[in-house]
């Protein structure tokens, strides 16, 4: 029997059994989703490839999966200080469309770029400005509670009410220095943070909504708080994100909702880790930055990064090189085609052991590289051909490759080529080997291959 399902939970930096928090609903997970002020760099489809696995890892263990993800298209300001300008307002002055058009534009390429990933759209996908009213609600909740106050230009958390605050981050708050990490402003702490900020009267703001505390727009980490409880409940199962969120949004967002309704949101945290590129971490703020575009423009197939991402475990620094990029390329199409070449049967099996040895792995905290080197046995082993082939689609359903669809892309033959294939496969298929031998020796002079299969043959271009 495999190992249960064991995962790494940050919050209590220990690995834990997983276990639901209820038997008979499906398993709660939300993830951070995208900010839409900009295309997505490959370093934040490495979370959201994470994620994805997450999910397939927990359905291979015979759970049902209830994904929600968000949508940040209001309210995220451009330091964690809540100062500057908000990132929608100015995507939309930096690319002349109004605010609204380029969250539409920016979440449509993030879905066009899940889909070429094969990372599974979420079950429910929520944004940020269709839940304001929600938002409202739970900072009323809070501010009823004693954990806000208000300043000249909003209404902020007051984190010196709880005593654990940042224990998710094991922040040293007491050292925090007023001024070094942020300039306080009004707040009263360093990690005080935004609930609601109000609008300037000097500035037309095109994303701004009534409240009760006046007119303005939610801070970045409430909108997370009140969607993942609206959709998965006061205190739901796993939470997930990049390692940049565990100091300040997760460890606001647990703020937020242990103020409203005493839980931490979430029973386990999970966190990838950065993508690096020259030794440093992938960012928008850092200028150019690598889209799954700029992928295909240099040849590669996207699922190419996804196979290189699965080589890492999400919970170590991963370096990006074209390098990498092309020794992935390279294992991707050995694994294809030495899938493609199995016969398919409808009767054969996964073999048992193997998929216990893949379980083993998946089940041990998502190791997917230990995994994929079961699957690189599986396909270089002794198995009947037609078992290998079984397996290793069971093993795809977590890898997520696509094994079953791709097909070797074919060069269209000379007329002359594909009448020396016809007549070989007719001396074939009527026992003239001889004549099948010369003919293929042909076919080789001609620079081409013919492979033969269950159900006619295929012509390969030489190499």
């Amino acid at each position: 029997m495999p190992a249960s399902l064991a995962l790494y939970d940050n919050y209590t930096r220990t690995l834990r059994e997983f276990a639901p928090l209820a038997k008979d609903a499906p398993v709660g997970v939300y993830t951070c989703g995208p900010t839409v002020y900009d295309y997505q760099h490959i370093g934040n489809f490495r979370t959201f490839l994470f994620e994805d696995v997450l999910k397939r890892v927990l359905r291979w263990n015979g759970y049902k999966v209830n994904h929600v993800m968000n949508i940040t298209d209001v309210g995220h300001l451009t330091s964690d200080a809540d100062t500057g300008e908000d990132k929608m307002e100015k995507g939309a002055r930096r690319t002349g469309k109004s605010a609204w058009d380029i969250a539409k534009l920016y979440t449509d390429d993030f879905l066009e770029q899940l889909g070429r990933l094969n990372i599974e759209d979420a079950d429910i996908l929520c944004r940020a400005t269709d839940h304001i009213a929600e938002q409202i609600a739970f900072i009323e909740d809070i501010e009823r509670k004693g954990y806000t106050y208000r300043t000249t230009d909003g209404v902020y958390f007051d984190t010196s009410k709880q005593d654990d605050y940042g224990y998710l981050a094991r922040l040293d708050i007491h050292g925090l220095e007023a001024g070094k990490r942020v300039e306080l402003g009004e707040k009263r702490l360093p990690t005080d943070f935004a609930l609601w900020k109000f609008s300037k009267p000097e500035e037309k703001r095109q994303m701004e909504w009534d409240s009760p505390w006046g007119r303005g727009f939610p801070g970045w980490h409430i909108e997370c708080s009140a969607m993942a409880q609206k959709y998965l409940g006061d205190f739901f199962d796993i939470h997930c994100g990049g390692e940049d969120h565990i100091p300040v949004h997760h460890t606001n967002e647990i703020a937020q909702t242990e103020a409203r309704v005493g839980t931490r949101l979430a029973n386990i945290w999970m966190h990838a880790y950065f993508l690096l590129l020259n030794d440093a971490k992938m960012a928008k703020s850092a200028g150019e930055f690598l889209r799954v575009q700029s992928l295909i423009e240099r040849g590669y197939d996207p699922l190419v990064y996804r196979y290189l991402c699965l080589t890492a475990h999400y919970r170590t620094q991963m370096s990006f090189s074209w390098e990498a990029m092309d020794a992935a390329a390279t294992a991707l199409d050995r694994m294809r085609n030495g899938f493609f070449a199995l016969p398919s049967d409808a009767g054969a099996a996964a073999d048992a052991s193997y998929l216990d040895r893949f379980a083993d792995e998946i089940n041990d905290d998502l190791n997917v590289p230990r995994a994929l080197a079961v699957a690189w046995e599986v396909l270089r082993g002794d198995l009947l051909p037609a078992v290998k082939r079984a397996t290793l689609l069971r093993f795809d359903d977590v890898l997520g490759l696509r094994l079953a669809e791709w097909e070797p892309r074919e060069e269209e033959a000379p007329d002359e080529v594909t009448a020396l294939a016809e007549a070989r496969a007719a001396a074939r298929k009527a026992k003239n080997w001889g004549e099948a031998d010369r003919l293929r020796g042909e076919l080789a002079s001609r620079g081409w291959e013919m492979e033969d299969q269950p159900n006619g043959y295929r012509l390969k271009k030489k190499a």
